[in-house]
């Protein structure tokens, strides 16, 4: 990085602190405000590399197949909700099998407990992530690929992109809280990189790993300052329960892909990747080394992901309207939380 790449990220960061801390809601720190548009505009880059022609006449088989997940997450999610140590609303959003970083990153905004959130989202990519090698191998008796990401060639500089990723966060906060969306710190930049994606105008855009790493690691580092010695142990006693969701998730998920890969004359394997409820780019480096219908699972994850994350929102308002227990949950932890901000 020379020095006009350093000057231009000390700038944009300026401006960009400087933005969201006059414009953005107040009720959600500037820094975490950022980390979710990085994080949006991130996920909504996914689209580049999708040719949703391939999924060709199969279109409406992949979206079922992401609703029939979504609604499998939902309903482990209030199973989860049954459990003393957690609100039916937390449970919900703990097993959305999509957008780990971003779903952690809006919980506490939409009245979840963003600490078990993590624990559980974190938790279910990496099993999921772990055993895809081990199920790809043995049942599917294919290649398990290697998942590390290489920037696209062809990228804009430094200098470029990053006003422009500047940009796109700041618009999307203050757009998002204009027209009141949940979590519009992170669905608002992931809904205008969509739509710039998709009108070709953001062409060669990317965003640094590190910054993307930074991002992740700053929501990571916020939710983990909020762990005291009880919420620790209430992760503990639902962990048995999270672990046999994860893995009914999982094998439904499977189960999913068989019926995907029948009606859309795939693979088996192509239709396990193509529905696996975790560690997208895990999916894609496997889809890859297995020489799998690429375009095909890509599509299908990045249609998963975008509405999981979109669902979020919705789903928090339908359970705190008929769940009286999210609501009282919300109500008890305002003052803690008002706290925590003001600080």
């Amino acid at each position: 990085m020379n020095t006009i790449d350093l000057f231009a990220v000390a700038l944009i960061c300026g401006v960009l602190a400087w933005s969201l801390a006059r414009y953005a809601p107040k009720a959600v720190p500037a820094s975490s405000l950022a980390a979710q548009g990085v994080l949006g505009v991130v996920t909504g880059l996914l689209v580049r590399n999708v040719s949703f022609a391939s999924l060709g006449s199969d279109w409406a088989a992949v979206i079922a197949v992401a609703v029939g997940t979504l609604v499998i997450s939902i309903v482990g999610g209030a199973l989860m909700g049954m459990h003393r140590d957690v609100s039916p609303l937390t449970g919900a959003l703990s097993l959305i099998a999509g957008g780990s970083s971003g779903v952690v990153s809006i919980a506490r905004e939409l009245g979840g407990d963003d600490r078990v959130v993590a624990a559980v989202q974190y938790l279910r990519v990496a099993l999921i992530t772990a055993a895809m090698p081990v199920v790809v191998t043995v049942i599917y008796s294919g290649t398990a690929g290697d998942a590390s990401q290489t920037d696209a060639a062809g990228s804009l500089p430094l200098i470029f992109s990053l006003p422009l990723i500047a940009v796109i966060v700041a618009v999307g906060a203050v757009a998002g809280r204009a027209v009141r969306i949940p979590g519009a710190g992170l669905l608002g930049p992931m809904a205008i990189t969509i739509a710039l994606e998709f009108s070709g105008l953001i062409a060669g855009l990317t965003v640094p790993v590190m910054l993307v790493q930074a991002a992740a690691l700053l929501i990571v580092w916020q939710t983990v300052l909020l762990f005291n010695r009880e919420s620790l142990r209430a992760i503990r006693r639902i962990l048995p329960s999270a672990l046999a969701l994860i893995m009914v998730l999982n094998v439904a998920a499977a189960g999913f892909g068989v019926v995907l890969a029948n009606v859309a004359g795939l693979s088996q394997l192509d239709g396990y990747l193509a529905t696996s409820p975790g560690g997208i780019y895990a999916v894609l480096g496997t889809a890859i080394g297995s020489d799998s219908n690429v375009a095909f699972v890509m599509a299908a994850q990045v249609i998963r992901v975008v509405l999981m994350l979109f669902a979020a929102p919705l789903i928090a308002k339908v359970f705190l309207r008929f769940t009286p227990r999210s609501a009282e949950v919300i109500a008890a932890a305002a003052p803690a939380r008002r706290e925590l901000v003001a600080a």
